[in-house]
């Protein structure tokens, strides 16, 4: 048996791949980072005085069930197409273009639905178009 203390290499520890990495992370963190100067921006909002309008403008509202059925200031329509939808818009705004165009869809209506009252409201060259919405629990 060898007693002899031996010259034995201590262990070591390579350095060179770790500060590799450090360094990419370094740099990638350097490059996604948001800098504070942009959020600490101090912006004052336009302020506008405008008087309220005097007259309420009309209103056409449309609404849409979930079976695709559209009724127009709550008459059923019997037409589901696009050419009906505009002849009733047409004849519900009396020929006035300030009319606004109310869209009550049911949650469960499909998309293509609203997007057919959008479009005859265009061809009846309603312009101003807005959808009714309530508030969270079922409140109006």
């Amino acid at each position: 048996m060898n007693f002899r203390p031996g010259n034995r290499d201590e262990p070591e520890i390579n350095l060179i791949p770790f500060i590799d990495v450090l360094l990419v992370v370094l740099i990638f963190l350097m490059l996604t980072t948001t800098y504070s100067k942009f959020t600490e921006l101090q912006v004052n909002l336009p302020v506008a005085d405008a008087e309220q309008q005097r007259t309420n403008p009309k209103e056409v509202v449309v609404a849409v069930g979930s079976d695709g059925r559209y009724a127009i200031n709550r008459e059923v329509l019997e037409g589901a197409g696009v050419d009906t939808l505009t002849n009733a818009l047409a004849r519900a705004a009396q020929d006035s273009k300030e009319v606004v165009v109310i869209i009550s869809a049911d949650a469960a209506a499909t998309h293509q639905s609203v997007i057919n009252v959008m479009d005859a409201a265009r061809r009846a060259g309603l312009v101003q178009v807005t959808f009714a919405t309530q508030q969270a629990g079922g409140k109006s």
